[in-house]
């Protein structure tokens, strides 16, 4: 099959992290897949270099940018009308929002083209005032109309999609994320390069916030947890490993803290490569009021930690509440979650050897590739049938 995928932009995000998993085995296994991606924010790194490297056929889309611009919009319209019609795929495959209406819209012309769309999670309600979240619950549902397949990250994102009326549940599939678990199962006790990176002393309990910056992610939150447990924990560190639109507001909330507090908050922003970085975490912290299935406690499970989330999304179908991790709803539950880790390391230790075993099957590449070539073949079977 000749598979086109379209992502708003290849930062250090989940979706990106899947598209170097998969591709490359699908690439192996005799398709032609090109990757169209637009520019990444200041802060939020970039995997495109990285994609080049590992063979896959990556086109950057002038225009194409997470901000709404009706002028870059249009530029990047135009480009991947003309793009799509010199590359004839079999299937379309587009990421999120903005990379889906753009990409869906100017396949219009592709009469036999198979399109498949994939919610990483969803801004449909919660983020905007109710006339705007209307109106983009609409768009969805009006390009859903001529999607062949959604996928949702998790079964919690396909449940909203239904509630939402955006897609009819025939036409629904959950594809979880995979990702390459080698580089986190190999890891073993770390060390300690992080902690000498940090200057930490080799006993601090470190504990990761992973991911970008961003309001949606609530790191604030973090700091919140931090400051109840930090005089009990004297050896607790907190490190943000990540940047976005969000790191100003951290950055002041730490620099409000007593001076002896504020040596144990860390700012590492953006990182490639977070796989070492975990060999030297004790545990991995989430606070995000929105998610589909965060890629970050994929890594963190992998890596064998353990980790203290928010129970949004599909976080829960991910960890398993007292067995692999803690789940809360707010500051104080995630306080004391994390708290009943730092109180057990033998306990939090034999937690994150639970996760690795949850995560091995499940979210490999392997797994991913092989999920959306069986996705990929059905919905091009079904196109060919239909003409």
């Amino acid at each position: 099959m000749r598979i086109a995928r379209v992502l708003t932009r290849l930062n250090l995000g989940g979706p990106a992290r899947q598209v170097l998993a998969s591709d490359p085995l699908l690439a192996r296994a005799g398709h032609a897949v090109r990757v169209f991606t637009g520019t990444p924010e200041p802060g939020e790194g970039e995997l495109f270099d990285l994609a080049l490297e590992r063979g896959i056929d990556v086109v950057r889309v002038p225009g194409l940018a997470r901000g709404w611009s009706l002028t870059g919009d249009m530029r990047a319209r135009r480009f991947l009308a003309a793009e799509l019609a010199a590359f004839r795929p079999d299937v379309l495959h587009t990421h999120a929002s903005k990379a889906g209406a753009l990409a869906r819209s100017a396949s219009r012309s592709l009469a036999s083209l198979a399109r498949v769309h994939t919610f990483h999670g969803h801004v449909l309600e919660g983020y905007f005032p109710q006339p705007i979240a209307r109106g983009m619950i609409a768009i969805e549902r009006k390009l859903a109309r001529n999607t062949d397949r959604v996928v949702a990250v998790s079964h919690a994102t396909a449940d909203d999609l239904v509630r939402l009326g955006v897609v009819e549940e025939s036409k629904l599939v959950v594809i979880p994320p995979g990702i390459e678990l080698e580089p986190f199962l190999a890891l073993e006790e770390g060390a300690r390069e992080l902690h000498q990176r940090l200057a930490a002393p080799r006993d601090a309990q470190l504990v990761g916030v992973l991911g970008r910056l961003a309001e949606v992610k609530q790191p604030e939150w973090a700091i919140d947890v931090f400051e109840m447990l930090q005089a009990r924990y004297p050896r607790l560190q907190l490190v943000f490993i990540g940047d976005g639109d969000q790191r100003g507001a951290l950055e002041r909330r730490i620099r409000a803290l007593q001076p002896s507090s504020r040596e144990r908050v860390h700012m590492l922003g953006a990182v490639g490569d977070v796989a070492p970085l975990l060999a030297d975490l004790f545990a991995v912290l989430l606070t995000s009021r929105s998610e589909g299935l965060p890629v970050a406690l994929i890594e963190a499970a992998a890596a064998a930690r353990p980790v203290v989330a928010t129970r949004v999304g599909g976080v829960d179908e991910l960890v398993a509440d007292e067995r692999t991790g803690y789940l809360g709803t707010s500051v104080d539950e995630l306080a004391y979650g994390l708290a009943r880790l730092l109180d057990d390391e033998a306990a939090a230790k034999a937690m994150g050897q639970r996760a690795r075993v949850r995560v091995q099957a499940r979210h490999s590449a392997e797994a991913l590739a092989a999920r959306l070539e069986q996705l990929y073949t059905a919905v091009v079977e079904a196109r060919r049938c239909a003409s």
